[in-house]
């Protein structure tokens, strides 16, 4: 029982903890690029490049993905979780198919999908090359 509110703690630390960074980082790219797209489709990729750095870290020696500890409740489920913005995606994209701009609509689906897949990945590929040479 102490194991789960322990657990349920650290994930609802990390979780506020994203919250606020996806806030800050969102709006500070969605000023400079002027359209909460832009600063969503940036919490997005880089909140996916993190999480595949992170899977990349957490692959055991059979090759499988095994997330387990105090330390991916905190930052992958909670910190990740808080931080990635898919439902503000799909309602951005909505937004913008309201507004008849169905065009950028398109490209800000295509490009959340290729570039996020794209950057989990790659930084899987990276952190489990590395842990491949150590």
């Amino acid at each position: 029982m102490l194991e789960a509110v322990i657990a349920m703690v650290l994930v609802g630390i990390g979780g506020a903890g994203g919250a606020v960074l996806r806030h800050l980082v969102s709006t500070v790219v969605s000023r400079g690029f002027g359209h909460g797209a832009i600063g969503t489709f940036a919490v997005n990729l880089s909140g996916c490049l993190v999480i595949g750095l992170a899977g990349g870290l957490a692959v055991g020696a059979d090759g499988r993905l095994s997330p387990q500890g105090d330390a991916w409740l905190l930052l992958v489920t909670g910190l990740l979780g808080g931080y990635t913005t898919v439902s503000s995606f799909s309602l951005q994209t909505l937004t913008l198919l309201r507004a008849g701009k169905g065009g950028m609509a398109l490209v800000n689906i295509g490009a959340s999908l290729l570039f996020c897949l794209s950057a989990t990945v790659t930084g899987f590929a990276v952190t489990y090359s590395l842990g491949a040479v150590l």
